[in-house]
């Protein structure tokens, strides 16, 4: 059970206030008490992401995003019985209360579950030329190169793996033969990988209809990106919300570089915003499908992951967004790769 003081908070505290105590604490949940340490709620990473969809603002009472019927425990519960309730509920920490209904302390159960491996199928698309980066991918794919000393793509793996995820597919074209001579079946970094070994490029989707036996979520990644998401959470919000299909999404912005003209229908002016930044959530290229997304992939199609979505969206299912907040680059382009050497030190080790 953990110590609760750092990860406390009263009701007259900001939306701001609840973010820096999650970021800084490793369970990523505050606790809102009263004066008598009396349980107000909980906010979670998630609440958070909910909020600032709604289009919450940091500055805002946290009083707008408190979960105020959290799942508790008590202190009398043993730790299987605590671990049951929360798998029921798919929670992942719980807060401990006394006799008196008073917090004494909070358990972790993503700890639990992390030491154990998860049943969920990873898929890494690596398959393709990295044209944007030549000369470096001449003769190394970019899922090779190296970052902090490393390849891109075993920075990927191994954050996979430290969440439990070790069954890991690799669906590979372009210079195949090098990535499997380096990662081979995985063992030298405790996961097991398999290869889907595309004849031609089938974009960011069209390989996963050979994916058979799926009973879990999949979990499906670009493998040329450098970030700190904690997949548990990913996995977590994707099954709290019962989505068919989830995308993590990036905060995008764009200033405008002149001043913007506003006109009415008369071609009057109306107002005038001098270079205004302009805010869009683009695809991060992190996602979780359920088994049956696969059902509208055609066989041996060429496609990519948004047309996959439309189609999801086409018919209904329910998709959901789980912005990141963490730590995210693409590595698309030779700025991007100078940005990923100079960032892995302060990020990453």
């Amino acid at each position: 059970m953990k110590n609760i003081t750092k990860m406390t908070i009263f009701p007259k505290a900001s939306i701001k206030d609840a973010l820096a105590i999650i970021d800084s604490g490793a369970m990523k949940i505050c606790i809102v008490l009263d004066d008598n340490k009396k349980l107000i709620g909980t906010i979670s990473d998630g609440d958070i992401r909910r909020g600032l969809l709604r289009g919450v603002q940091l500055t805002d009472s946290i009083d707008k995003i408190i979960c105020k019927t959290p799942l508790t425990a008590y202190i009398h519960e043993t730790k299987e019985e605590i671990l049951a309730k929360a798998t029921k509920h798919k929670i992942y920490q719980i807060p401990i209360l006394n006799s008196d209904n008073s917090v004494v302390g909070m358990e972790d159960i993503g700890e639990l579950i992390s030491q154990t491996t998860q049943p969920n199928k990873v898929i890494l698309m690596v398959g393709g030329k990295g044209v944007r980066l030549k000369p470096l991918t001449d003769f190394t794919p970019k899922p090779l190169l190296q970052i902090g000393g490393q390849p891109i793509l075993e920075n990927i793996i191994r954050n996979f793996a430290k969440y439990g995820f070790n069954n890991i597919t690799l669906c590979v074209n372009h210079m195949s033969e090098l990535i499997e001579d380096y990662f081979k079946d995985g063992n030298q970094l405790g996961v097991n990988i398999s290869y889907i070994k595309e004849s031609t490029p089938k974009g960011t989707a069209g390989s996963l209809k050979c994916l058979e036996n799926l009973n879990e979520p999949i979990l499906v990644m670009n493998g040329d990106l450098l970030t700190k998401i904690n997949f548990l959470h990913l996995l977590n919000y994707h099954q709290q919300n019962d989505s068919f299909a989830t995308m993590c999404i990036r905060e995008f912005d764009f200033q405008v570089p002149y001043g913007v003209v506003k006109v009415n229908e008369n071609q009057q002016i109306i107002g005038i915003s001098e270079k205004p930044t302009k805010k869009f959530y683009v695809n991060a290229g992190i996602y979780v499908l359920h088994p049956d997304a696969l059902s509208f992939i055609k066989d041996d199609e060429h496609l990519n992951m948004p047309q996959l979505f439309q189609r999801i969206l086409n018919n209904n299912r329910k998709t959901y967004s789980f912005p990141l907040r963490e730590y995210w680059l693409d590595i698309g382009q030779h700025m991007d790769y100078q940005k990923a050497q100079d960032d892995f030190s302060k990020e990453f080790e």
